[in-house]
């Protein structure tokens, strides 16, 4: 598997988010945020500031989803990172 150009492939990761109170928030209550936790999987030969194995947060709507080998992955464009961790 190879991204090309400006893509990335990246496996979402789900994160247990916690209230301020330290109550863990159900599935539709994380479903309102816009932003997504994954692990950078391939990056495309035009993408300069992002590498392999890098954890990121990207806009979930962005994108699209892909099944290779059994593994669900997504790939989205380098502007859809917000964070780069």
């Amino acid at each position: 598997m190879k991204a090309i150009g400006k893509y990335l492939v990246v496996t979402v990761i789900h994160e247990q988010i916690e209230s301020s109170s330290g109550l863990v928030l159900s599935t539709e209550d994380t479903d309102d945020l816009r932003y997504q936790l994954a692990t950078v999987k391939e990056v495309g030969g035009q993408v300069d500031s992002i590498a392999r194995g890098d954890k990121i947060y990207f806009d979930k709507h962005q994108g699209h989803d892909i099944r290779l080998e059994g593994e669900l992955y997504k790939v989205i464009l380098e502007r859809d990172i917000v964070i780069c961790l």
